[in-house]
């Protein structure tokens, strides 16, 4: 785990967020510059600095992520929203810790 990885002092509890769901996999919480009404990240518990640095028993944590987005969104009565992996600078990932965006114009 790098030392200067923000989503894995956010992790360690070294910086506060507004943890809005944590389970032993991952974490949710709002992004700090929101591009939609609602726009939270979905994280992994375990540093992977993008989606392609993924190993096959990683598979399952990805879709893990996913369901966990698709539950946050329910409860929070969203019916209609975008879920995003940026993968490297070209692809726009600017934290080197993969993360899953959430955002909807509802919320």
């Amino acid at each position: 785990m790098p030392e200067d990885c923000i989503f894995c002092k956010i992790i360690n509890k070294e910086i506060p967020s507004e943890i809005l769901y944590e389970d032993d996999l991952c974490m949710i919480f709002p992004d700090i510059n929101p591009v939609a009404k609602t726009h939270l990240l979905i994280i992994p518990k375990k540093h992977i600095a993008t989606i392609a640095n993924l190993a096959p028993e990683d598979e399952k944590l990805i879709g893990h992520m996913v369901g966990k987005a698709r539950d946050i969104a329910k409860e929070r009565n969203i019916d209609g929203y975008q879920l995003l992996y940026r993968v490297g600078k070209g692809g726009g990932q600017e934290v080197f810790h993969i993360h899953l965006h959430l955002t909807s114009d509802q919320g």
